[in-house]
């Protein structure tokens, strides 16, 4: 189960990219909403003892239980649809076991990349079959739906986009690569006139209005106004900012023209007190652990780490764009925390847990290989 590893071969700059997100994640909620400083500082520390602890575990050895990886996140997700479910703001998403709440839907994240790793590096002579897709694309679809029927569209899209990642550099054939998104273009155009039309039943009224927002503002103007006062609020912060908590009566977060301020509108908290400077330097933060993610990708040993790394790496990227995409408007409106920054602590030691996967996977790269991906 433990190896012995090199000191000299652990990543500790991953490690250190982590700490500052997650640490800089607890002063921003503590500004946000302070009585939830203290849980997200604990989810800290025990995140950072979990991510040290499964990185020192040989990553081949979790994977040998990638069919009860799956099983065990079907079961987790089907809960939040059975009555089991915690439902709040008309959505089934968290789930209550042994006193602690969580959302499956972000451990499911971890899960599946994990599951998928293992089942492409099983079936590696088999990825150019369209058998092997079609078996994919079946064993995708099922968390898929119980994701999106919690509902949770942002979520579901995420798990979609990092499973096509992982397909790809998975190696499957070109040919179905080209298919595929010759037959998206189109899907999407018609979907989405679909979506938009008064009577459609494809997702719910309220995920349709925000669509509507994102498209005409002016007509919306209600369900516009929280990413209008977001841009507003990082507009405001300027170069500098206004401060850490400071208690300026121009602030949006302190005159609570923000709705969420420590989940999904974090990063506006951040550009109004921390200016274009704190906003880059956010960014700069989880590009280097997308970066690195991708660079343990490059040296892994086997097909399975490598997908790890990536699919970890890939999920940084995506679920950062989509925050900072809908905090700037140039997104719409959708539920996904800022990774490592937002308030939560399921996304926050999911995340962590992968992290320390991937850590593991860097403990087993082999010295001067690099693989293109």
């Amino acid at each position: 189960m433990f190896k012995q590893y090199r000191l000299r071969d652990y990543d500790f700059a991953l490690v250190i990219y982590c700490i500052l997100l997650a640490g800089f994640g607890v002063l921003m909620v503590g500004s946000a909403k302070e009585s939830l400083q203290n849980k997200q500082g604990l989810g800290l520390l025990v995140g950072v003892f979990v991510m040290i602890i499964v990185s020192l575990i040989d990553y081949n050895l979790i994977l040998k239980f990638y069919w009860v990886i799956y099983v065990l996140n079907i079961g987790f997700l089907s809960m939040t649809l059975t009555g089991l479910g915690h439902t709040a703001g008309g959505a089934a998403r968290w789930i209550d076991i042994g006193g602690f709440r969580f959302q499956p839907s972000e451990t499911a994240k971890i899960l599946l990349i994990l599951f998928f790793s293992q089942f492409i590096m099983v079936n590696k002579n088999k990825v150019k079959t369209f058998k092997f897709l079609a078996i994919s694309l079946g064993l995708i679809a099922f968390p898929w739906f119980l994701i999106y029927k919690q509902p949770d569209l942002s979520t579901s899209i995420t798990v979609f986009l990092v499973f096509c990642i992982i397909l790809f550099v998975g190696g499957i054939d070109y040919r179905y690569v080209i298919g595929a998104v010759a037959i998206a273009i189109p899907v999407f155009i018609i979907s989405f006139n679909l979506i938009i039309q008064p009577d459609q039943s494809i997702i719910k009224d309220y995920q349709q209005r925000r669509i509507l927002a994102f498209i005409d503002p002016e007509s919306y103007p209600d369900d516009a106004l929280q990413q209008m006062n977001s841009v507003t609020a990082i507009a405001s912060g300027q170069l500098e900012g206004k401060g850490y908590k400071n208690n300026e009566i121009s602030s949006l977060k302190n005159g609570n023209f923000i709705i969420e301020p420590q989940t999904d509108f974090i990063f506006a908290v951040i550009g109004e007190e921390f200016g274009f400077k704190g906003c880059v330097g956010v960014i700069v933060l989880l590009f280097l652990v997308s970066f690195e993610c991708i660079k343990i990708a490059r040296r892994a040993k086997d097909t399975g780490g490598m997908l790890i790394a990536t699919g970890m790496g890939s999920l940084i990227a995506v679920q950062s764009f989509a925050n900072i995409g809908v905090n700037t408007f140039i997104l719409p409106n959708t539920g996904l925390p800022l990774p490592f920054v937002s308030y939560g602590l399921a996304s926050l030691l999911s995340l962590f847990i992968g992290m320390g996967v991937v850590l593991n996977v860097k403990l087993q790269c082999i010295k001067g290989k690099v693989k293109n991906i």
